[in-house]
């Protein structure tokens, strides 16, 4: 059964609430320091002290979760913010000036887009580097087109509207016109892959991180605690249980929110319900 729109926004501004305080939380603290190992405390399972147990080193989980929430949240907001700011100059170009630059961006996307975006990533990173820095670099390339696509296919019919022409022969500057009158009118499109994107983008950093082409160790992340677990599943499952929890809780709660502003902003999508 389908959740109707507003409880969608409850429960995923519930959910992804929670992760943006845990992630803040992290920045500024943590119940013991996340790098430092404790061999005394060696795959320590959960108890009042270490409420979530501890790893191969001794390290506490939850102050490892709360530090890789810092970080995995930190790389997909930069991430989103490099790849919607690119594409939405880009998209507002292609779409507005038409012509041999709208083809040449349009050819540059689809060769981008040939590709599956965790494959672009995987090539950029084999020459940026297996970092934080090199992640979001290489992420927000590979999301990039996703966004000129869209931002493109909004303006399209935006540029033909009274109101443009209007401005126009007001006198009013293409650049005016552009970020007054069309770029407003390509937000609620924008919010909703904005919001789908981050999911996708935790997804990739995650995947990458458990390829062991994220963020190197010591420093932890969601996708390499997932990755350090493997070994001792058997052993230690929460050393799993919990970061793959907090992926899926963190994903349910972006997707909800996604279909709520879809409901809210998209006009396509009010008039199919």
């Amino acid at each position: 059964m389908k959740l109707n729109a507003n409880t969608n926004l409850l429960l995923g501004s519930l959910l992804c609430g929670t992760i943006l305080v845990a992630a803040l939380l992290g920045a500024v603290w943590t119940p013991f320091d996340p790098m430092t190992p404790d061999f005394a405390h060696r795959l320590h399972a959960p108890d009042s002290t270490y409420w979530l147990g501890t790893d191969e080193f001794g390290r506490d989980t939850f102050s490892r979760i709360l530090y890789g929430a810092t970080t995995s949240v930190g790389i997909s907001f930069m991430t989103v913010l490099i790849a919607m700011v690119a594409g939405t100059v880009l998209g507002l170009i292609a779409g507005y000036m038409r012509g041999w630059v709208d083809r040449i961006m349009m050819c540059f996307t689809d060769a981008l887009l040939a590709f599956p975006g965790i494959l672009l990533a995987l090539g950029l990173l084999a020459v940026v580097g297996a970092n934080k820095y090199g992640i979001i670099v290489a992420l927000g390339i590979a999301y990039l087109p996703s966004v000129l696509r869209l931002v493109r296919g909004s303006v399209l019919p935006l540029r033909e509207r009274e109101f443009v022409h209007a401005s126009r022969i007001m006198g009013n500057s293409e650049i005016f016109i552009l970020f007054r009158h069309i770029l407003p009118n390509c937000f609620g499109p924008m919010m909703v892959l904005a919001t789908s994107m981050f999911g996708w983008v935790l997804l990739a950093e995650s995947s990458l991180s458990f390829l062991g082409l994220g963020v190197p160790p010591p420093a932890p992340t969601w996708g390499n605690m997932l990755a350090g677990s493997r070994p001792f599943m058997m052993q230690a499952a929460w050393l799993g249980i919990f970061p793959g929890v907090c992926i899926s809780l963190t994903l349910l709660g972006i997707n909800l929110l996604g279909d709520a502003l879809q409901d809210k902003l998209d006009p396509y999508s009010k008039g199919k319900s």
